[in-house]
């Protein structure tokens, strides 16, 4: 049967990176409508994203501990139902709690993140752990699956906004709760694999920590999630505000060709993952991500969509940098192990925290704001030419 082999797996864990895309990318797209209609200021909005993925690092310190005592399809499970909750409370709290929406809209962005932060740790092992063929192409495919989880819910939402009115955005996130709830039937009939052959033990988290290379992918992981969730986050909330695009047109060439530029990116290296070297394709990824964020900067006054392409583009260039991140650590680091996953997680999550976080300092002013984010894809470049010119002495 084909929800109980390793194919039932994989597309459980595929509809998961859709799960997270989800938790991670509708909030942003009511940020305007939040402080027009329950008074979240700019402040605030910063500290809802910080809430989301402070949760998530949290989650993904604690389970990347415990998984293997726990066991991977209960967590995995467990992670659809707070996914669920959270995009449910999402819409509930902050009307029933009238007094105090930011504290419901908090709430339910925890939920979100415990939700996405247990996707995070699992879902890339549990796709290493199958018995597929090419796993760093298998990796790059699985993670474009964020991607079009981002555009379907960027251009879905869009849509039914501009249908039906943002003022129904409750029905909206009722129905991206169903994704999850089917995701949870999945993962409850699909096995799960072993990541290390029976007999043979993980490595021990300070084993790990002495290695020179994992700390270095650590920081890749982390300046990986800060690049690609400063323009993810921010990109509609930068169309509308400083552009002065419509809504849902800033939205449709902003946060949405951006996903289709990443997810494309993450397709064709899994169609070439053979031909093409992890830590060059890394590095250039990486000057595209920097030329990109700098297009959207400093577009000329009067050709705003010379500034959207530049955000648009940003996908392309942080397409390879997750997923190659981790194709690269099991390769130097086989015997890792859930932990290594969890920690690189940990740290990708450190970033996407990081990112828009550092972005939004600057309250309004978000090419500021984008032009000091510049330091994350500037390290991942230095970093992955550091390991391209050391694995060519190697040779």
């Amino acid at each position: 049967m084909f929800f109980k082999s390793y194919r039932g797996t994989v597309t459980a864990c595929f509809m998961g990176y859709i799960t997270q895309a989800i938790m991670i990318n509708f909030p942003p797209l009511l940020f305007v409508f939040f402080g027009e209609h329950f008074g979240i200021n700019a402040t605030q909005t910063t500290v809802l994203i910080a809430a989301n993925f402070v949760t998530e690092l949290v989650i993904d310190f604690v389970i990347s501990r415990y998984a293997s005592k726990i066991g991977y399809k209960k967590l995995v499970i467990l992670a659809d139902v707070f996914s669920v909750m959270g995009i449910c409370l999402l819409y509930i709290l902050p009307n029933i709690m009238s007094g105090t929406p930011f504290v419901g809209l908090i709430i339910a962005m925890m939920l979100c993140g415990m939700g996405g932060g247990l996707m995070e740790v699992l879902i890339s092992p549990i796709v290493e752990a199958c018995p597929t063929k090419n796993k760093s192409g298998m990796m790059s495919l699985l993670h474009s699956f964020y991607c079009w989880g981002q555009v379907g819910v960027v251009f879905i939402s869009t849509m039914f906004f501009l249908i039906f009115g943002i003022e129904n955005w409750g029905i909206m996130a009722l129905l991206w709760a169903i994704i999850p709830l089917i995701d949870l039937v999945l993962f409850a009939f699909a096995p799960i694999y072993s990541l290390t052959p029976e007999g043979v033990e993980e490595k021990t988290p300070s084993q790990l920590f002495k290695s020179k290379s994992f700390w270095m992918l650590v920081i890749m992981m982390m300046c990986a999630g800060a690049s690609e969730l400063t323009m993810s986050q921010w990109a509609s909330t930068f169309a509308e505000t400083t552009l002065g695009v419509e809504k849902w047109l800033g939205d449709l060439i902003g946060p949405c060709l951006f996903a289709v530029c990443m997810g494309l990116s993450r397709v064709f290296f899994a169609k070439t993952s053979e031909k093409i070297n992890l830590e060059k394709g890394i590095f250039i990824s990486s000057i595209i991500c920097i030329l990109s964020y700098l297009l959207a900067i400093f577009a000329p006054e009067g050709f705003e969509i010379l500034s959207l392409i530049g955000c648009a583009l940003c996908g392309i260039g942080c397409g390879l940098m997750w997923p190659g991140t981790f194709s690269i650590a099991s390769k130097k680091e086989p015997m890792g192990g859930v932990f290594m996953f969890g920690m690189l997680a940990l740290a990708g999550d450190f970033g996407c925290l990081a990112g828009p976080t550092t972005a939004g300092v600057f309250g309004d002013n978000l090419k500021a704001g984008f032009l000091l984010a510049l330091i994350f894809p500037v390290t991942i470049a230095i970093i992955s030419l550091v390991l391209y010119i050391k694995g060519k002495k190697k040779q």
